[in-house]
C-alpha cells in the first residue's frame, strides 16, 4: 500500500493536518486505534478548547468551522485572573479591539466530529480506525509504516498520538516532561447566576479553579489539585460533590450543580527534544504538550500543522517531495521559535501559581495588582490571547 503521507493518531492535530496536506493535493493516511465509533462520535470528555481568532480562521479554511453546531460555540468576552479570596483581579477584555470576544469556547469532542466529518468527505484522505501502528522503519526515499495487519510505504509519516507518543519514543526521540504532581478535574456544571461569558481563574491556597463560560447558563469547572483529592472528587457521591464545590468557589455564580461526566486528567507538560528525523515529524501534543494554565495547547497544536504544511506546500514546489530533509528543517525551527519560550513561560507561571509557599503567595498577588495597572502589558497579553492573524 502507498500513500504520500501517513498519519498516526486521528485526534484533532492529527485529522487538521490530513485535511491541510489533502488540500495541497496529497493522499493523506490516518492510523487511529481507537474504533470507528469513537471518531464519528466521540463522547463529552469534559475539556472546552479555548480558541483563539487564528484557529478559528484555520478551522474554517479547512472546513471543519461550518460544522460544529452554532450553540456550541460560547463566545468568551473577559478573562479574570485573581489569586486568593478578596483581591484586586487582573482583567482582560475585547474593549476597543473591535471584536466581541476575547476568543472562543468549544467542546473538544465537538471540535474532534467536526474534523473527523470533513476529513470523510474529502477522497484524498483514507481513515482506518481500530488500527495499531507497531513503527516506522527507514527506506530509500520513503519510509515503511507497520501497522497490525500491513505496511504502508510512504513519503512523509506524522506522529500526533499525543503528548505520551508511542511512536516518538520507537523512533528515538525523547522529550523534556515536566510533572506538576497535580491533576485536573474537568466537568460541566448549572448555575443560577449569569456568567455573562466572563471566564475566571484564582489561585487559592491549595488550589486552582477555573470557570469558563459556556452556552445555555452552565459552566466548564477545572479544578487542579493533588491526585488523590482530585480522585476522591471524582468518585464522589453528585449531592456531596456539589456542595463541595461550592464551598471552593465561594458561592459565586449562585447555586450550582453537576450536569455532566466527571473527568479527570494528570497535569504534565511535554516539549519533544527534536521535531522531526529521517522523513517523520511530530505534530500536537507528540511535539509540545502544554499545561493548560494559559489555554495555548490546541492552538499551538493547530499551528504547528499549519506551519508544516505551509512547509511541504514550497516543499512540492520546489522539487515534489513532501517529505525532504529542507522541508522538515525549516518547519522545526520554525516551531521551535513559536514554542519555545512559551512553553519555558507557562511553565514558570504554572509554578509561581500553584506553589503555595509565602514568597510566592506575595509576588502573585502584588504581580497581578501591578500587571493590571499597566494597559501596555494588558493590551500585548490581550493580543496575545486573541490571536487575531489570518491563515493564509
Amino acid at each position: 500500500m502507498h500513500s504520500d503521507v501517513t498519519i498516526i493518531g486521528g485526534g484533532p492535530a492529527g485529522l487538521a493536518t490530513a485535511l491541510s496536506l489533502e488540500a495541497l493535493g496529497l493522499s493523506v493516511t490516518v492510523l487511529e486505534r481507537a474504533p470507528l465509533a469513537q471518531l464519528a462520535e466521540p463522547a463529552f470528555d469534559g475539556r472546552e478548547i479555548a480558541l483563539t481568532h487564528h484557529s478559528v480562521s484555520v478551522l474554517q479554511r479547512c472546513g471543519a468551522w461550518a460544522r460544529i453546531p452554532p450553540v456550541g460555540i460560547s463566545p468568551l468576552r473577559e478573562a479574570r485572573v485573581e489569586t486568593g479570596r478578596h483581591n484586586h483581579p487582573l482583567t482582560f477584555d475585547t474593549h476597543g479591539k473591535g471584536v466581541e470576544a476575547l476568543g472562543y469556547l468549544v467542546s473538544n469532542h465537538l471540535i474532534r466530529r467536526a474534523l473527523y466529518e470533513e476529513a470523510l468527505s474529502r477522497p484524498g484522505i483514507t481513515i482506518s480506525a481500530g488500527t495499531g501502528t507497531r513503527r516506522v522503519r527507514d527506506g530509500q526515499g520513503a519510509v515503511s509504516v507497520l501497522y497490525d495487519g500491513g505496511e504502508i510505504e510512504t513519503r512523509l509519516a506524522i506522529a500526533a498520538d499525543g503528548r505520551f507518543s508511542d511512536i516518538r519514543r520507537l523512533q528515538g526521540i525523547g522529550a523534556i516532561v515536566h510533572d506538576f504532581h497535580r491533576a485536573m478535574l474537568v466537568c460541566r456544571m448549572a448555575h443560577d447566576s449569569p456568567h455573562h461569558h466572563v471566564a475566571t481563574q484564582w489561585f487559592d491556597d491549595g488550589q486552582t479553579v477555573a470557570l469558563l463560560p459556556v452556552n445555555g447558563g452552565a459552566s466548564s469547572l477545572v479544578l487542579t489539585l493533588p491526585p488523590d483529592r482530585i480522585e476522591a472528587l471524582r468518585v464522589m457521591d453528585r449531592d456531596c460533590f456539589n456542595a463541595d464545590i461550592r464551598a471552593r468557589i465561594g458561592n459565586r455564580l449562585g447555586g450550582i450543580r453537576l450536569v455532566s461526566t466527571r473527568h479527570v486528567y494528570p497535569l504534565r507538560a511535554v516539549y519533544a527534544h527534536r521535531f522531526v528525523t529521517h522523513r517523520f515529524a511530530l505534530i500536537g501534543d507528540a511535539a509540545v504538550g502544554m499545561h493548560p494554565i494559559t489555554a495555548h495547547g490546541f492552538n499551538l497544536g493547530l499551528k504547528g500543522q499549519e506551519a508544516l504544511a505551509e512547509e511541504i506546500g514550497v516543499g512540492l514546489a520546489r522539487d515534489g517531495d513532501p517529505g525532504s530533509a529542507s522541508v522538515l528543517k525549516r518547519f522545526e525551527t520554525r516551531h521551535r521559535l513559536a514554542t519555545a519560550p512559551l512553553f519555558a513561560a507557562t511553565n514558570g507561571i504554572a509554578t509561581l501559581y500553584t506553589r503555595d509557599e509565602m514568597p510566592f503567595r506575595q509576588m502573585r498577588r502584588a504581580g497581578l495588582r501591578l500587571a493590571d495597572s499597566l494597559s501596555p502589558f494588558k493590551s500585548a497579553v490581550t493580543n496575545m490571547l486573541m490571536d487575531k492573524r489570518k491563515s493564509a
